[in-house]
């Protein structure tokens, strides 16, 4: 699965950004998708993730309640909606495929990434 992530950019802190990760496969719609974000300063990692069909997501506590991870599977995209942006979500912002339909943690298929800046 070949995944191209889009829609960094630079905005002001309070400010909102749609990223996209799109894949040109059709069984697109039978993998997990996270995304991930990386500095760096800091190791990779987790943003959020979401099971094959969209009705199971998880998030990491720094971004629960600001951003939302949402999928078109028509469309072969998933979508992190990013509202109330910070300084600190600053970062380069990859995603990936999991091994299974379900959430299992397990990403092996990874895309490019695509830079956010939030400046204050």
């Amino acid at each position: 699965v070949q995944l191209q992530a889009s829609g960094g950019g630079l905005v002001q802190a309070g400010d909102s950004l749609r990223l996209s990760c799109a894949a040109s496969q059709r069984t697109f719609s039978t993998y997990a998708i996270g995304w991930f974000r990386q500095t760096p300063e800091k190791e990779r990692e987790f943003v959020a993730a979401i099971n094959y069909n969209g009705d199971a997501t998880n998030y990491a506590p720094s971004v629960k309640g600001r951003f939302t991870i949402f999928r078109d599977n028509a469309k072969n995209t998933v979508y992190l909606q990013m509202n109330s942006l910070k300084p600190e979500d600053t970062s380069l912002y990859y995603c990936a495929a999991d091994k299974a339909p379900y959430i299992s943690g397990q990403y092996i298929y990874w895309g490019q990434g695509t830079l956010v800046t939030v400046s204050s």
